[in-house]
């Protein structure tokens, strides 16, 4: 998960918006520290379950990194008042889906899952799903193609 986020950072632009899907233990914060380092960020990335949203402003471009898994509902996210830096920053929401995706025209969510059978944990599917924008097209910059 680590090496996909960093692979996919240096396409990262101001304004981007990145929704993780995927049970407990997927990797979805595993797949922000990969994304930081890419965008060198210094500071450890751990996840905001707890104060909701960390904002990592020293890499490449200014990081937000929100945990919705909290959250009630829009009105909730609407609070953390997201939209204020998302034009500046690439902003990465954990369990995001139906609750952020108005906040910008446009974004990638990425669904992670594991595989049943693999009781060690160490396998995971990871589904690109592009909404709008050139995502599809810098994704296939990469190599990676949308699912």
């Amino acid at each position: 998960m680590r090496a996909i986020g960093a692979r996919l950072a240096p396409v990262l632009q101001p304004g981007d918006l990145i929704i993780l899907d995927g049970p407990l233990g997927a990797g979805k914060t595993v797949f922000v520290q990969g994304l930081a380092a890419g965008l060198g960020v210094r500071a450890q990335v751990t996840s905001p379950t707890f104060v909701l949203a960390r904002v990592h402003p020293d890499g490449r471009l200014p990081l937000v990194h929100v945990d919705a898994y909290r959250l009630g509902g829009v009105a909730e996210v609407d609070d953390l008042d997201l939209d204020a830096d998302l034009a500046q920053s690439v902003t990465v929401v954990e369990w995001g889906s139906g609750l952020v995706e108005q906040l910008a025209g446009a974004h990638l969510r990425i669904e992670i899952s594991r595989p049943a059978g693999d009781e060690a944990g160490e396998v995971r599917r990871v589904r690109l799903r592009p909404a709008g924008a050139d995502w599809a097209r810098r994704l296939a910059s990469l190599g990676l193609a949308p699912r």
